[in-house]
């Protein structure tokens, strides 16, 4: 598994949006200015977040975003799902009821499922404000997102 730019990009962006929150919205330009993104990129993931309730949204001069709910509700795992899809390692687990035919009696699935606890216990604990704490207190200067 190898979670593209859009995914990377987005929480970026989330994370962005959480720590330079002063009540008003936020342009576009400005997120792509801080993150060194491209603004017409920004513009299409965040148009998959605004569609899915993650930011809202004012057009004008005053415009921009903003998040929907507060940092501690969202997760690392809800923004990568939105934008990436199945965080699953093997496509044998991206449904709730595994459609392999070799699923009972394959000798590598356990480790695939224990690779996909892993993933999933990782990125459902930790939430947009924990990463903004990180970045604030500099620890995440070991992660590169």
């Amino acid at each position: 598994m190898k979670i593209s730019t859009k995914g990377r990009y987005a929480l970026r962006l989330m994370l962005d949006l959480a720590m330079n929150d002063t009540g008003e919205f936020i342009s576009i330009k400005s997120v792509a200015d801080r993150q060194d993104i491209s603004g017409k990129y920004l513009e299409q993931i965040i148009s998959i977040l605004s569609r899915s309730g993650f930011v809202k949204s004012v057009r004008g001069p005053q415009g921009g975003y903003k998040l929907a709910k507060a940092p501690s509700e969202y997760t690392v795992g809800m923004i990568l799902r939105l934008t990436e899809g199945s965080l699953a390692p093997v496509a044998c687990l991206e449904d709730d009821v595994n459609q392999c035919i070799r699923a009972s009696f394959c000798p590598t699935l356990v480790v695939w499922k224990r690779l996909n606890e892993a993933i999933n216990d990782v990125v459902d604990n930790i939430t947009l404000e924990d990463l903004a704490n990180m970045a604030r207190e500099n620890i995440s200067n070991d992660y590169c997102i």
